[in-house]
């Protein structure tokens, strides 16, 4: 297979497949009660076809390190995008509960393994020079497709059936699939390792309980006292998993690479920081229709100049972080983020749309800065052999940030509005304001972990030089 064609329509591949898992991801909240009314039941019924999307791929994805290495990447990325393909036609058939969440289930499973094994054929194809330009124009369809989710998720339902949302995923399957065929490179491990069976249990379960705790957290479907043993269980599994990883030869995952401090501080800082990203996709819709009073297409149209400064920002990364480096950059650019989240805490129905335009502008533009550098460095200083085990480390706790960001966004605004009404637009706006500042704050004291990098590490993504990677 040609490099240089390889190099050329390899990002493309992994581009498209991300696109499509993150704004199905994001879609179909728009759609359920559009969605129970077809099938009969309550909204809250529905409740189930997100949460067992999510833990399928809490299951799923650390397992897909090992998956790629004994079978290679090329057949298990396109088994990857035929299973979520096929999901999507069968979840938009469904024609009961349990049919949905079972073909859901099903396309978490396809979720979980197509993009650690597309960030890995990345990782392994490209030289630590061109890993920060790949890696940005892969991760343009991360960010754009949680903000088009809910607007065409909303045209769907309101012009259309909520069944076609799953449907337009067949089209962007089958060219994803396509294009694996023809240029996905075919990579496996160095060894081959068995299973740690036992590190899948205790590590999945664990994950999975957590994520499910973090979904139904506050809707009262169980009572504290429950919630607060499952979550000490969690706990205690991902404990075992740390001790289990310490006393096995091929742990599922090998924490030992968090002594390589470029991939300890991004994979923890990165975490952290996502604690208040993660919430912006849930509070800023519902500040734009509560508490400015627009429709919900109006609202993700608000959404859209992130988007926009996103893609514009992949053209400079690369010169901003060879000019100021990835410490410099990530300690100022987490900063701004919280800046920008707190600054959402002006915005009222009286504020200029410019304003907010702007604001939203210089939001996209931080987070999309934010997520290529640290997505460029976890890999810095992992050595070819550790691209696997790295790549699938990075997933998981990319997909336990993810619950974990929403998670916050939501508590920290119901903690603010207490007991008051959600009917109340005032106390409703008070209380997203108050939560963006939190979160602004937070995401500003997040900064604190990467004053702990060194000013030459990444060089050798940016300028060619390896740097020093002991902890």
């Amino acid at each position: 297979m040609n490099d240089l064609k390889v190099k050329s329509y390899l990002p493309w591949v992994v581009a498209i497949a991300l696109f499509m898992e993150q704004l199905d991801a994001t879609i179909l909240n728009t759609a359920i009660p559009s969605m129970a009314a077809s099938l009969q039941v309550t909204p809250l019924s529905l409740k189930a076809a997100v949460t067992s999307y999510i833990l399928s791929l809490a299951v799923g994805i650390p397992v897909s390190g090992w998956i790629a290495d004994r079978f290679g990447t090329r057949r298990v990325f396109g088994f990857a995008v035929a299973i979520f393909t096929v999901a999507s036609v069968l979840s938009g058939l469904a024609v009961s509960v349990p049919m949905l969440v079972a073909t859901r289930i099903l396309q978490g499973i396809g979720a979980a393994m197509m993009m650690p094994v597309g960030r890995l054929a990345i990782i392994r194809t490209f030289p630590k020079t061109e890993l920060l330009t790949a890696m940005n124009f892969v991760i343009i369809p991360a960010l754009i497709g949680p903000l088009l989710g809910p607007t065409v998720g909303g045209l769907i339902v309101h012009w259309l059936s909520w069944r076609v949302i799953f449907f337009i995923n067949v089209p962007v399957g089958i060219i994803a699939l396509w294009l694996a065929y023809r240029h996905m490179p075919d990579y496996y491990g160095n060894e081959e390792r068995p299973l740690d069976v036992v590190g899948l249990v205790l590590f999945g379960t664990g994950t999975a309980l957590l994520s499910w705790l973090l979904e139904i957290f506050g809707e009262h479907r169980l009572d504290i006292t429950s919630e607060s043993v499952l979550f000490v269980i969690s706990l205690i599994l991902l404990a075992a998993y740390g001790w289990h990883s310490q006393h096995t030869p091929y742990p599922l995952l090998r924490l030992n690479l968090f002594q390589i401090r470029t991939f300890r501080v991004s994979i923890v800082g990165g975490f952290v920081t996502r604690l208040g990203i993660g919430g912006l996709p849930f509070l800023l819709p519902l500040l734009y229709q509560l508490g400015l009073g627009l429709p919900a297409w109006q609202s993700g149209l608000l959404m859209m100049p992130a988007a926009a400064a996103a893609m514009g920002m992949k053209l400079i990364a690369r010169h901003l972080l060879r000019q100021f480096g990835y410490r410099k950059i990530l300690i100022t650019n987490t900063f701004m983020i919280g800046v920008t989240i707190c600054l959402f805490a002006r915005v009222s129905s009286s504020t200029p749309l410019i304003l907010i335009v702007a604001l939203s502008l210089a939001q996209g533009f931080f987070n999309s800065l934010q997520f290529s550098s640290i997505n460029s460095m976890t890999y810095a200083d992992i050595e070819p052999v550790d691209s696997s085990m790295a790549s699938t480390i990075g997933s998981s706790l990319q997909q336990m940030a993810l619950s974990f960001g929403l998670a916050c966004g939501s508590l920290v605004a119901a903690w603010y509005l207490g007991a008051l009404p959600q009917s109340d637009q005032l106390a409703v706006t008070s209380a997203l304001h108050h939560a963006f500042l939190t979160l602004g704050m937070v995401t500003m004291l997040s900064s604190i972990f990467f004053w702990t990098l060194k000013n030459e590490d990444g060089e050798n993504v940016t300028k060619g030089v390896v740097a020093d990677k002991e902890s």
